[in-house]
C-alpha cells in the first residue's frame, strides 16, 4: 500500500506482489479460445501512458453523477486499451479492477503490463479509472507526508485533516459524495464495455478489486466470461473490523520467521518482548527523522501512532524483512529506521497512490454502517483504539447502529447483505446523516 507516516491508513490496498500473483493466475484461466469478432472500440485515439513504451488507446465516457438522474452533473470517466500484439485477436478482452479503494487502474498499465503479456498477445487489456481515481472525477486529499510528525502524531490529527479534505472535496462540481460507491462505479464500467462494443470480458481483481469484480458480476452477469479473483474481499467483510486482525497476523508472521531464522533469533531474540515493553512505554517524547524532509524532529509518540507507523512495513515482504532490526532499535529508543521504513512504500509513486476522498466514500458507505453488527473481534495486540481514523465519524455511526458515514450518507445504491439493492430514500439520508452530525 502506499503510505507514509501521517498518511491516513488504508485497509486492503493492491500491493504489486499480489498483481503478479493474480496476473499469473488469470493467464492460466483466462487461456481458453472463443470465435473471433471484430469488435472495434470508439472514442479512442492513440496516445502514451507513463511507463509503457508503446503506444496505446485513451477514451472517456461522459457518466451522469447520480445514475438515477441522467440530466445531473457529468463526469469523465477516462480508460486506457492496450490492443492484442496478434493481428488475430479474441473477441473478449481482459478489463482490470484496481484495489484500494482508491487506485488507479491506468496509473498500474506499467506494473502489470509485464506480468500480462501473454493474455495481451491475443487479447485487448482494459484499464479503466474508476470514478474518484485518476483523471476520472479525482477525489484525491492533499498529501500530508510533509508535515511535522509531531503534527501527525497528535491524537486525532488524521481526522481533523480528512474532514478539511472532506470540505474542500465537496465544493467541487461533482463534489456530491454519496455517488462514488461501488455498485455506481460498476455500471460506469459497463458502460465502458458498451462503448467499446465488447459482449463479453474477462475480469481481474485483487483485494478491493475482487469486490468490484463480484459486485460488476451480480449486476451484469451475462457481461462476463471469466473471472480472476485474488486476496478476495467479499461485500460482507466489513474492511474496518478485519484490518487490525489482517495487520495482527501478518506482524505474528514476522516474528515466527524471524524466530525460525537462525541469523534474525541470534540477532534479536527477545524481539516479541521488545515490542511489547515497546507498547508498554507508550505514550512518551520520542526523537525522529523525518524521512522526507531529513529534519530532525520530537513528537509524542501513542500507541496509535506507533501501529501507524508498522502497519505500512507490513504490506510488502522486502518491507516487512528489516522490521524486525526497525523494532528492536525503537526499543532502545531511535525510531529512525521505523519513521524510515513506513515512508519506503509508495515513495510519491503514482502507482501506489491512494485517492483518499474516493476510499472513505466506499468505506463509509459500504462497510461503515455494518460495523456494530460486526461479530469479528479486533486482534488483541494489535488492536486499533477504535476505527476513528479510518471516519472521523465511525464511532458515532457504530456506537448509535446508524447508516451516516464520514462523508456522505449512502443512498439505495450499496447492495445489501443479500446483495440486492437497498431502495431508501436519499432526502430521508440525508436528514439522518445530518442528525448525526456526519454530514455538512
Amino acid at each position: 500500500m502506499t503510505m507514509r507516516p501521517g498518511a491516513s491508513p488504508v485497509p486492503r490496498t493492491w500491493p504489486i506482489r499480489a498483481l503478479a500473483l493474480t496476473a499469473m493466475a488469470a493467464v492460466a484461466a483466462l487461456s481458453g479460445v472463443e470465435a473471433r469478432a471484430d469488435a472495434p472500440g470508439r472514442a479512442l485515439q492513440p496516445c502514451r501512458v507513463e511507463g509503457v513504451p508503446t503506444e496505446v488507446l485513451c477514451g472517456s465516457l461522459k457518466r451522469p453523477l447520480d445514475p438515477a438522474r441522467p440530466d445531473s452533473v457529468r463526469i469523465d470517466v477516462h480508460y486506457v486499451v492496450v490492443p492484442a500484439l496478434a493481428r488475430n485477436k479474441l473477441p473478449d478482452p481482459v478489463l482490470l479492477l484496481a484495489g484500494g479503494p482508491g487506485q488507479s487502474a491506468i496509473a498500474l498499465t506499467a506494473t502489470v503490463m509485464p506480468r500480462l503479456s501473454r493474455l495481451n498477445y491475443r487479447r485487448d487489456l482494459v484499464f479503466i479509472d474508476q470514478r474518484g481515481t485518476g483523471r476520472s472525477a479525482p477525489l484525491a486529499c492533499p498529501d500530508n507526508s510533509g508535515r511535522s510528525l509531531d503534527e501527525l502524531l497528535k491524537p486525532g490529527a488524521k481526522v481533523r485533516l480528512l474532514e478539511q479534505c472532506r470540505d474542500a472535496l465537496k465544493q467541487l462540481p461533482y463534489g456530491d459524495l454519496r455517488f462514488f460507491t461501488t455498485t455506481i462505479a460498476m455500471q460506469d464500467m459497463d458502460a465502458v464495455r458498451a462503448a467499446l462494443g465488447v459482449e463479453r470480458w474477462n475480469l481481474v481483481g485483487a483485494s478491493y478489486g475482487t469486490r468490484a469484480a463480484l459486485e460488476y458480476q451480480r449486476q451484469f452477469p451475462d457481461r462476463v466470461r471469466r473471472s480472476v479473483i485474488d486476496g478476495v474481499a467479499p461485500p460482507d467483510m466489513v474492511l474496518p473490523v478485519t484490518f487490525s486482525q489482517d495487520s495482527q497476523r501478518a506482524l505474528d508472521t514476522v516474528f515466527s520467521a524471524c524466530a525460525a531464522d537462525a541469523s534474525c533469533a541470534s540477532r534479536f531474540p527477545g524481539l516479541q518482548s521488545e515490542w511489547q515493553g515497546l507498547l508498554k512505554s507508550l505514550p512518551r517524547k520520542v526523537s525522529f527523522t523525518q524521512p522526507l524532509t531529513g529534519r530532525p524532529e520530537e513528537a509524542t509518540l501513542t500507541r496509535e501512532g506507533l501501529l501507524g507507523l508498522v502497519r505500512p512495513t507490513l504490506y510488502a515482504p522486502s518491507v516487512a524483512a528489516a522490521l524486525p532490526a526497525a523494532l528492536h532499535e525503537a526499543s532502545l529508543g531511535r525510531f529512525d529506521a521505523l519513521a524510515g521504513l513506513a515512508g519506503q512504500l509508495g515513495g510519491g509513486s503514482r502507482a501506489m497512490r491512494i485517492f483518499e476522498g474516493m476510499h472513505f466514500s466506499v468505506v463509509c458507505a459500504e462497510d461503515a454502517p455494518r460495523i456494530a453488527a460486526s461479530t469479528e473481534a479486533p486482534a488483541p495486540r494489535l488492536r486499533h483504539p477504535g476505527p476513528g481514523p479510518l471516519c472521523p465519524c465511525l464511532r458515532r455511526v457504530a456506537a448509535r447502529r446508524g447508516a451516516a458515514g464520514f462523508l456522505h450518507d449512502p443512498d439505495g445504491q450499496v447492495p445489501g447483505p443479500a446483495h440486492q439493492r437497498r431502495e431508501r430514500s436519499r432526502h430521508a439520508g440525508a436528514a439522518r446523516a445530518t442528525r448525526e452530525g456526519c454530514a455538512r
